[in-house]
């Protein structure tokens, strides 16, 4: 009898097991980086305040403090300016957007700027070349990356040119699991404050986060509508939030297209860091705009777009962990 009752037990322990690992890991779900995090250098157990001496750098340690400057390259460009004049703002430092002596003298970095990241068989499941066709694209499971160079460069933030700078002689055609590079270390962290809005500067191509003071949480590039009188003004709300969305491919939104034109119907284009609308999708309460991602963060706030607010895909990870339905969206020219 006790045998008996011991074996109920353990049956059923392994149904409930087998039970909640069937909704924590949906086998279809496409898996990000992020969600597996590769092996990486041991984290250090103590690190001294040091000086920001140079632009990555700076870079990296604004990223940590919720500033983001697009797409890391250690280049002292418009867009890091403005992330560090958005941060100087917040400290009631002389917005200057420069490493200048008041800035350095409070400007500390608070971890190695570089770490050792190492490849893992997750991470090289997730490269797949994308197809140039929308029709390509709709047939596949997921949109991941394309390259490990692009896989890399996402996860960390940072253009691709300066992770081939990083990792001098390695053959990135034959990434093997257990290869280790070195790459920058700029993990944001989550702010404390209660979001009270989000602003999307027009005119800057800027969009920040702010609490009922002003004080900005989360500061990002945006790229907005190619066409002016595409580019809402004032007051809106969230209406959605979703993570890694699908994309409806609509032949009538892109008549510039030819294969829009062949195709003459509308498509469902799977998600992924790939996807046209990045790995989030957060809806505003007018019919068809959102703040969202994009499969080419390096453009961001360089080019337009067709209506939407277009973030990097990090960027938009972060916005869509503060953003909640009925979150105001303020849109200034």
């Amino acid at each position: 009898m006790l045998r008996l009752v011991i074996l109920c037990c353990l049956l059923a322990m392994a149904a409930r097991a087998q039970s909640v690992a069937a909704q924590t890991s949906p086998a279809e779900a496409p898996r990000r980086p992020e969600d597996t995090p590769a092996a990486a250098a041991p984290a250090t157990p103590s690190f001294e305040p040091q000086p920001v001496t140079d632009w990555l750098a700076a870079q990296v340690e604004l990223f940590r403090r919720g500033f983001s400057c697009g797409s890391m390259d250690g280049v002292r460009g418009l867009q890091s300016a403005t992330a560090l004049k958005a941060w100087q703002k917040n400290e009631g430092l002389r917005e200057t957007g420069d490493l200048d002596r008041a800035t350095k003298e409070v400007f500390k970095l608070t971890a190695p700027v570089l770490i050792e990241y190492v490849f893992t068989v997750p991470d090289l499941t997730n490269v797949r070349p994308v197809p140039a066709t929308w029709l390509g694209k709709s047939l596949l499971e997921a949109l991941r990356y394309n390259t490990a160079v692009e896989l890399v460069a996402e996860r960390f933030r940072t253009n691709p040119k300066l992770i081939t700078k990083l990792n001098p002689g390695i053959d990135w055609a034959a990434i093997l699991p257990g290869q280790s590079i070195v790459v920058p270390s700029a993990e944001p962290v989550i702010p404390d404050a209660k979001v009270a809005r989000i602003h999307v500067y027009l005119a800057e191509h800027v969009l920040e986060v702010v609490d009922e003071s002003g004080r900005v949480l989360f500061h990002c590039p945006v790229s907005i509508a190619r066409n002016v009188e595409k580019r809402p003004v004032g007051e809106l709300h969230v209406v959605v939030v979703i993570p890694d969305p699908n994309y409806t491919f609509d032949p009538e939104v892109f008549p510039e297209v030819p294969e829009a034109q062949e195709l003459g119907r509308k498509l469902i284009i799977p998600p992924g860091p790939n996807n046209p609308v990045g790995v989030a999708w957060i809806g505003l309460d007018r019919i068809g705009y959102g703040i969202h991602g994009t499969p080419d963060p390096e453009k961001v706030g360089r080019t337009e777009s067709h209506g939407c607010f277009r973030l990097a895909n990090w960027d938009a990870r972060m916005l869509l962990k503060l953003s909640w339905v009925g979150l105001p969206v303020m849109v200034d020219e």
